[in-house]
């Protein structure tokens, strides 16, 4: 729990103070002198020592621990939130640690951005690396009942800006929630209910079951889910924050909630993480559910495809072809590569409904990004130098890094067929995410400002960073929430 208040607890046996690496020294008059003078003490010593590093510990006698965090005063969001994600870690290294009170130096001043939005960037870095996923642990490990504290003047201005981020990461926390779901719990079926728990934050959800996407035409996507036993779904969640003239704008989500790769079966080995198929849909539902909770003043909707891809007795074959709700036809020659034939029909879908301003979708889509970027970057791919330009720097900032790689002709020409209008893969081979991408492409028809998010090698990670312990990371929610607070509200 975290609290600001106005007045500062000397008694407290755990006292924190964050202080200027420009002035290491403390400047309070809320503080007991004979603590003031102590802290003093060791920030002389940590000077002297050229000590580098930002978090310390001590024990101070009396039962009383000190923790001093030194702040440079050209910090931005994502070091700062790395900064309250180590102190976490510290803090989860003190199992008797239950409260400690905070002081901010009268002489703290960040050069970037105001005091109260620095100490909640690293409050929100503070809390990422607090989530766990021990639903199924019999025995719990966390450590998340330490109360925190803060004193400063202001209480309103910190509380509103620590609560915006807050928001956010209420929507980062339901994307790790839903990509860390086992398979078996969090089939397309469940993962609707999941949604429709979002209906009482004011966000619209509408279910397209089978029956209705064979109306509509959508067999590209149906025919992913023709070997489960999982009924197939599209899933659309509104939020209206302006006048319903105001066209929307979109968020598409890849929703295999597990993919075996069909009759194109996968290795066994690392199976098991192919639960995380359905990442990009877990981004666009976390979204939208920080959009309602901060009642953004945009229009926007989020569709996911919700669809298991298994090796059934009526599963799908490489080298069936399939009319897709366009009216283009695909050939599909490998039926691993089934994120796309998801997309397909949701972006055609979304783009002649809603005529929005643009799409941005998102997808754990191919191996081959991981090969280009590794775990630093999500590969992009637009129409749109401005959409791109927007989601670079605003990456950069949060460390939500995007990366942009080329679509060309050339590339999409290697995505035709001799028997349908497009094929699934690139059968000669090499340039694996861009020609994804150019298949993806074929299906926004109106020339809309598209994006592309290939978050294969963001969505999970095996290992812990500062901000989180490893597993799912929520990447994507804050990019695209800082992009419609940034510029389309």
């Amino acid at each position: 729990m975290i609290n600001f208040v106005t007045k500062f607890d000397n008694k407290s046996n755990n006292l924190g103070f964050f202080v200027p690496e420009e002035q290491l020294t403390l400047k309070s008059s809320k503080v007991d002198q004979n603590i003031k003078d102590k802290v003093n003490k060791l920030l002389k010593t940590i000077d002297k020592n050229k000590d580098r590093k930002k978090i310390h510990s001590f024990d101070i006698g009396d039962n009383q621990k000190l923790f001093i965090i030194i702040i440079k005063k050209n910090l931005i969001n994502f070091q700062l939130n790395n900064l309250g994600g180590s102190f976490r870690k510290l803090v989860s290294s003190n199992k008797n640690l239950k409260k400690i009170s905070f002081l901010l130096s009268d002489n703290l001043k960040n050069e970037k951005i105001s005091n109260e939005e620095a100490i909640s960037e690293f409050l929100y870095g503070y809390t990422l690396k607090n989530y766990s996923f021990e639903k199924y642990k019999t025995k719990k490990k966390s450590n998340s009942s330490v109360i925190i504290n803060i004193c400063v003047d202001r209480t309103e201005k910190f509380n509103k800006a620590f609560q915006t981020l807050s928001f956010i990461k209420e929507g980062v926390f339901l994307t790790r929630d839903l990509i860390s779901e086992p398979p078996n719990i969090l089939n397309p079926k469940n993962y609707v209910k999941e949604i429709l728990k979002l209906t009482k934050l004011g966000l619209k959800v509408e279910i397209l079951n089978e029956k209705d996407l064979k109306k509509l035409g959508m067999n590209s996507l149906l025919g992913v889910g023709q070997g489960s036993a999982s009924e197939t779904f599209l899933v659309i969640i509104k939020w209206n924050g302006r006048k319903k003239k105001d066209k929307p704008i979109a968020f598409v989500g890849k929703g295999v909630c597990f993919d075996t790769g069909g009759i194109s079966l996968k290795p066994a080995k690392f199976m098991e993480e192919m639960k995380y198929d359905m990442g990009g849909s877990a981004v666009v539902v976390g979204l939208m559910k920080t959009l309602a909770l901060r009642k953004a003043k945009v229009n926007a909707v989020g569709v996911v495809g919700l669809v298991e891809n298994m090796p059934g007795a009526n599963a799908q074959r490489p080298g069936d072809i399939v009319k897709s709700y366009s009216g283009k036809t695909i050939e599909v020659l490998n039926t691993d590569a089934e994120g796309r034939l998801v997309l397909a029909d949701a972006l055609s879908y979304t783009e002649k409904k809603f005529q929005p301003k643009f799409i941005i979708d998102l997808a754990t889509l191919t191996g081959a990004i991981i090969m280009a970027l590794g775990q630093e970057y999500a590969g992009l791919f637009s129409n749109n130098d401005k959409l791109c330009k927007q989601l670079f720097n605003i990456g950069n900032s949060i460390n939500e890094k995007v990366w942009r790689l080329p679509l060309h002709e050339n590339y999409d020409k290697l995505m035709n067929s001799k028997y349908a209008d497009v094929q699934n893969i690139n059968y000669s081979g090499g340039a694996g995410s861009i020609t994804a991408a150019q298949f993806l492409q074929r299906f926004i028809q109106n020339k809309t400002p598209w994006v592309h998010l290939d978050i294969a090698g963001m969505a999970f990670s095996k290992k812990a960073s500062n901000i989180n312990t490893g597993g799912a990371t929520g990447f994507g929610v804050r990019l695209l929430n800082d992009l419609i607070k940034n510029f389309y509200e």
